[in-house]
């Protein structure tokens, strides 16, 4: 007698269980130049140790694969719910974002143990559980994975900013310089220069443009669906992200204290909180000022992409020069058309709020809170960092973050009107 259940080729899982092992190597080998000192500590309410990174993208698997569509599945530690759920409020209470630096325990080994448990157990599904729940698993799978690379920035991002605050200015990691005494560093650690071919304005015409991940896109993330059409006005862009030697230029000009550049709260930021420069630089007063990196401090790269900026210094940067910030549509009709240069080094802000698609429909179950919740008072950012990892952006990926955000690498690309 036939079945109805589905089938699935065996050769499919393979290829998933080698994603699953590399992504969650990844994040070992991230974690790895730090302490179990530095991957217990919060340096700010928006950040988190990394300790809690890695405990979190472990529950996520445990919470939403193993105990949803595993049965029998035994969770490693009942506890572990409540200490390391983000913001699922279907999936119960949780511990406030802000003390996640009080976790002293569970201890660094003990979190390591957590991943080696769910790590088994994922590795066991993946070859055996039975094709319907393979099937039904399989997108939170790909989801999960993706969910964990976006921590994996997080971590960096993260991390850097904790080792800025430590008088000693540790590195991340240590440069190794080459045979002539040149420090390059590796990728994830800072940007590399953009500045080599001069700064042109590309012409593009206005139009009907195809916006958002289409159909055949192998994995996209809910907000950046569905695919519509949206109408872009003639302009044009940058070919490149603005420079560290550029915004210097506007720093020299007064950019910082001059209020008719800035938007009113970016303004009130400013003073609030004493901006007199992007995050990390010191020493502006000098010809080349310095820089904090992942590398440690280091005399700052006058051709690097700018990064560390809040939206509000991308926009009074944009007012200065005469142009302003691009939309996120233009931007995803150029990076389609491949003539950007310079991406995937800074995330570049754009002018778009953090709106949902027409159409838009969030996931179902726990997942639907993934995105959607958020989509109020944030600023839309394209394009990827040094620090994304590799193959996880895509010209329609959306990230967003509040306009005064700065711990990411966050830079601006200009764009200007066409009378």
């Amino acid at each position: 007698m036939s079945s109805s259940a589905p089938s699935v080729d065996r050769s499919l899982r393979i290829v998933w269980r080698r994603r699953l092992e590399a992504v969650r190597s990844q994040s070992l080998q991230l974690a790895a130049p730090l302490s179990a000192e530095d991957r217990c500590v919060q340096s700010m309410p928006d950040a988190s140790p990394t300790k809690w990174h890695l405990a979190h993208t472990t529950w996520f698997f445990e919470t939403v694969v193993l105990q949803a569509h595993q049965p029998g599945y035994r969770v490693h530690d009942e506890r572990y719910a409540f200490l390391f759920n983000s913001y699922y409020e279907s999936l119960g209470p949780r511990h406030p974002r802000a003390q996640r630096g009080l976790l002293t325990r569970p201890s660094n080994e003990e979190v390591l143990q957590y991943r080696r448990h769910v790590d088994e157990a994922m590795l066991t599904f993946v070859r055996e559980s039975d094709d319907a729940a393979w099937l039904a698993a399989l997108p939170l799978i790909a989801l999960g994975l993706q969910h964990e690379q976006q921590h994996q920035e997080l971590m960096l991002t993260d991390a850097k900013h904790l080792l800025s605050l430590n008088p000693l200015q540790p590195g991340y990691r240590s440069a190794s310089p080459d045979g002539e005494g040149r420090v390059f560093a590796a990728r994830g650690l800072h940007p590399a220069p953009v500045c080599g071919p001069p700064l042109r304005w590309l012409a593009r015409a206005g139009g009907i443009a195809d916006i958002g991940a289409p159909s055949t896109t192998a994995f996209a993330f809910d907000n950046e669906t569905p695919c519509h059409r949206a109408l872009l006005q003639a302009h044009e862009l940058a070919s490149r992200p603005v420079a560290n030697r550029e915004f210097l230029e506007f720093m020299r000009d007064g950019g910082y204290r001059r209020p008719e550049l800035w938007l009113s709260d970016g303004w009130a930021a400013v003073q609030q909180q004493g901006w007199a420069a992007p995050l990390y630089w010191s020493d502006t007063e000098a010809r080349c000022p310095g820089v904090f990196t992942l590398l440690g401090p280091r005399a700052l790269d006058l051709d690097e992409p700018v990064s560390h900026l809040s939206f509000y210094e991308a926009a009074a940067y944009a007012t200065w020069a005469g142009a302003r910030l691009p939309t996120e549509f233009e931007w995803e009709a150029a990076a389609a058309d491949g003539v950007l240069e310079g991406t995937g080094e800074v995330w570049e802000w754009t002018r778009s709020s953090y709106d949902p698609y027409p159409g838009f429909r969030p996931q179902a179950g726990a997942v639907a809170e993934y995105n959607g919740k958020f989509m109020v008072g944030q600023l839309v950012l394209r394009g990827g960092s040094c620090a994304t990892p590799s193959g996880h952006a895509r010209p329609s990926y959306r990230n967003f973050f509040a306009p005064g955000a700065r711990w990411q690498f966050a830079g601006l690309r200009l764009a200007r009107d066409v009378s």
